[in-house]
């Protein structure tokens, strides 16, 4: 197997781009919902005026530009290629750090923490707050490779994280992730490689014993209350995406306006807004996010990973070093004992007040404080 490290730069040919204009053009729309508010998915004036700006406004070469801003890499691992950003601080002591995305996610999520993380000094920290980072397109999302047979699950594609640690030379790490990167994140912990000092996620998935069920404080129950809504009420598309992936990539591969709004649904239910996804992420952020998933044909391989693993992301107890941020609008927001009985070494948990599911797009800076205090304790 190659062990090499190729330069990657993004260059969608402008067909791609022509084609998803004129299919953005000829879109067959759906009637109209039959409420007057979100609770039976992204309204249709919502998602025209999203295709609409899609369709004549929106700039994907700004987002190209960006993306090649910072250096991008691909490298095979366990026969898969795989996409990174690596970029490494000026710092002498930075601290490498590998930081995985989630679905409806991308590499997108971390653009606006990568200087502060990177070069602290200019944004209110100093020296010792310094990271590298290497933030990996997770396998079938982005510019990795889509595995070909199945079996690319958390704890694989865990095991290939280390190995691309490893190959960078990195001897000792941090890890980080929210979504399916926490569960990533989690299972690198579980692992429990020398050379990984200690984890943060912003996504923890944690149950109260029956002993914790006995007595239940109103916080607990609030808990509660979030994880069996999220059940009954918000997880039809994981339903769909863990069951019959492949019957859905048929229409997200064939309609941008249909994969456009299988994500931005999800904006306006996972963010901290006031009504509308736009008071979180600007329109641009979320096509940005909405076209990489597009332009790479992902949604099929994407929602894959929910087959692989959705029955499994609860994490198994863990003794590494871990630090755990919980944002109000989280879809899951455990109380800390709970999690204490799977991340058993916790040094750091904080409660936030304002945020949602996409921590670091959201809210960079609450992020990057966040990040930086965690790791503090480990340094």
């Amino acid at each position: 197997m190659s062990q090499s490290i190729k330069p990657f730069k993004v260059d969608i040919p402008q067909s791609q781009l022509d084609d998803l204009k004129a299919r953005l053009a000829n879109t067959r729309w759906p009637d109209t919902e039959t409420v007057d508010d979100w609770s039976q998915g992204a309204p249709l004036d919502a998602v025209k005026s999203l295709c609409e700006y899609w369709q004549n406004n929106y700039d994907w070469r700004r987002c190209e530009k960006e993306l090649n801003h910072y250096p991008q890499f691909t490298t095979e691992i366990d026969g898969l290629e795989i996409h990174f950003l690596h970029i490494r601080s000026t710092h002498e002591n930075a601290m490498p750090m590998i930081m995985t995305h989630g679905w409806p996610g991308s590499v997108l999520e971390f653009m606006n923490v990568i200087e502060p993380l990177t070069n602290p000094t200019a944004h209110g920290g100093s020296a010792s707050d310094a990271f590298h980072l290497v933030i990996p397109s997770l396998p079938g999302y982005g510019f990795s490779g889509r595995p070909a047979e199945s079996g690319w699950g958390l704890e694989r594609i865990a095991k290939a994280w280390i190995s691309l640690m490893a190959r960078l030379e990195y001897t000792a790490f941090v890890a980080q992730g929210g979504d399916w990167g926490s569960g990533v994140t989690s299972a690198i912990g579980h692992i429990h490689p020398a050379e990984c000092l200690a984890i943060h996620v912003n996504m923890a998935l944690a149950q109260p014993s029956a002993e914790d069920m006995a007595s239940l404080t109103e916080r607990d129950q609030k808990a509660l209350a979030d994880i069996q809504y999220y059940f009954d009420s918000d997880s039809g598309y994981a339903m769909i995406q863990k069951s019959r992936p492949q019957s859905l990539g048929y229409g997200l591969a064939d309609s941008p306006a249909g994969q456009a709004a299988w994500i931005y649904e999800k904006f306006h239910r996972w963010t901290d807004n006031n009504g509308r996804p736009e008071d979180a992420l600007t329109v641009d952020q979320m096509l940005d996010d909405i076209s990489i998933y597009w332009l790479t044909n992902s949604g099929a391989s994407s929602a894959r990973l929910y087959w692989e693993s959705f029955d499994s992301i609860f994490a198994t107890p863990m003794t590494i070093p871990c630090g755990i941020s919980i944002f109000p609008k989280e879809l899951f927001r455990p109380v800390r004992k709970w999690a204490e009985q799977i991340y058993q070494n916790l040094i750091h948990w904080n409660e936030l007040e304002k945020g949602g599911h996409f921590a670091a797009f959201e809210q960079p800076e609450i992020f990057v404080n966040e990040v930086r205090a965690c790791f503090a304790k480990i340094r």
